[in-house]
């Protein structure tokens, strides 16, 4: 099967995660909310597919590119 890693887009800290290991998921889905600037920006599923690994954490400071998780599809 195939697998998309969903990477943070802009720095900031995680408020909030929708997802654990086992998750089926849609397109759309939001996966987590990030704080960035004072505003919450949801991180979306970009594939329906199931949740395999979920890299962050609620309070977790991160960066362009960490990862937010994979999702197999």
């Amino acid at each position: 099967m195939a697998q998309e890693n969903v990477e943070v887009p802009i720095t900031g800290k995680i408020v909030g995660v929708n997802v654990k290991v086992g998750d089926t998921v849609k397109e759309g889905d939001t996966l987590c909310l990030l704080e960035s600037m004072k505003m919450e920006n949801p991180i979306l599923a970009p594939v329906d597919g199931t949740i395999t690994q979920v890299g962050v954490s609620v309070e977790q400071v991160v960066k362009p590119g960490d990862l937010v998780a994979i999702i197999e599809y």
